[in-house]
């Protein structure tokens, strides 16, 4: 018997937000990260010098290392910038479950991020 996995989908996360047009952005995921094919559901910082996004790095120190955002939708930027849709700011509350975070982050820097997020207005649950 075949065995269907489901993947995870668009907003998928989200529990509630106030009003979509004002807690979602169009954002650009930058070329060349760690992470370049990206789940809906993923947690993305900001690289200060350029504006742009990508996966949240506890470790890096460019910006990405600070949880601001969730992707909304799948992305892949493995050839070149991505457009996408992002969770920027709230009110909204999210599912902590259903959040994807790059690399194997500690607990510690999980809740660090949680913590981020919160102070963006995107609530954790």
């Amino acid at each position: 018997m075949t065995v269907l996995k489901e993947g995870r989908h668009a907003g998928g996360f989200l529990v509630w937000e106030a009003f979509r047009d004002y807690t979602r952005e169009v954002i650009t995921i930058a070329t060349g990260g760690t992470y370049p094919v990206l789940e809906p559901g993923t947690v993305l910082g900001k690289i200060t010098a350029t504006g742009k996004y990508a996966a949240h790095d506890p470790a890096a120190v460019d910006g990405t290392e600070t949880a601001v955002a969730v992707l909304w939708g799948a992305a892949d930027a493995t050839a070149a910038d991505a457009t996408a849709v992002a969770l920027v700011r709230g009110p909204a509350v999210v599912n902590g479950n259903d959040l994807v975070f790059t690399g194997t982050p500690t607990a510690a820097q999980i809740t660090a991020a949680h913590t981020a997020l919160n102070a963006v207005g995107i609530l954790t649950r």
